[in-house]
């Protein structure tokens, strides 16, 4: 056997589906299940579809998200753990809080969202959410793993810088080469020496990257260089948690692969 191993730059999670990341230093994970929090509420669109009762996925179109809301990327969002008030800023300004499990709470951030996106909502927004349940774009609950120099062969491509966090990655990991994270799928990744995950598929890219997380300009067509400069629109993988442990900034991820 041979291995592929990387060290482990950052860790994000994103509580409100389309808003801003938070950075963590640490974070337990659990054997099938996200990052804690991770996507854990998000805003319909207009619809009253999710029925918490009964909890399923649903594509992300029916959702605010960057694909089509790119002034999301305006706000500073932070949701604290035990109270699960969310914190909404503008240029360093709170703009707007609220519990997002007590109805005033969420009725208070959904008033400041119908008016901050009045000409883009297709109906009254709507706060959802299910303990357990993940708002990700797919079926199941992932992590979501972005090399930092497949990134870096991007701005080459591209001719300029591309923020990693268009990428909307839980781990941000360095020290392969470009690309070769795609080699991980269908295999076992150990954290600090431990198995802990199985990388299931490559990440399609949508129109959600095209956003400057910092400035909300949508000014990449990231597709369209993707396929033009590579062949594909693939940017990272997605890897099933399977086994309990902790995992921190700095610590190695090594990926066995096949002689």
């Amino acid at each position: 056997m041979t291995t592929d191993t990387a060290h482990i730059t950052a860790i994000c999670r994103y509580p409100v589906k389309g808003f801003t990341p938070e950075p963590m230093e640490r974070v337990a994970l659990r054997a099938g299940r996200c990052l804690p929090l991770d996507r854990a509420y998000a805003v319909e669109n207009g619809t009253r579809d999710f029925d918490p009762r009964a909890p399923r996925h649903f594509p992300k179109v029916k959702f605010l998200q960057l694909m089509r809301h790119e002034r999301l990327a305006l706000l500073t969002t932070r949701l604290d753990d035990e109270s699960r008030r969310l914190v909404i800023e503008r240029d360093g300004r709170q703009v707007a809080s609220g519990a997002l499990d007590t109805p005033v709470g969420r009725q208070l951030v959904e008033q400041f969202l119908a008016s901050f996106l009045k000409d883009e909502l297709r109906g009254p927004p709507r706060i959802v959410a299910c303990p357990g349940h993940s708002f990700s774009d797919v079926s199941r609950q992932v992590v979501s793993i972005i090399n930092l120099a497949t990134v870096r062969d991007i701005e080459r491509v591209a001719g300029q810088p591309v923020d990693p966090l268009r990428f909307r990655g839980n781990l941000y990991i360095d020290g392969l080469e470009p690309w070769a994270e795609l080699g991980w799928v269908g295999r076992t990744v150990e954290i600090a020496g431990a198995p802990m995950l199985e990388v299931l598929e490559p990440i399609k890219r949508c129109a959600a990257t095209e956003v400057d997380p910092q400035t909300a300009a949508r000014d990449l067509k990231i597709p369209q260089i993707l396929q033009r400069g590579f062949g594909h629109q693939t940017v990272g993988i997605y890897a099933e948690v399977t086994a309990d442990g902790t995992v921190a900034v700095g610590e190695a991820m090594t990926a066995g692969t096949a002689d």
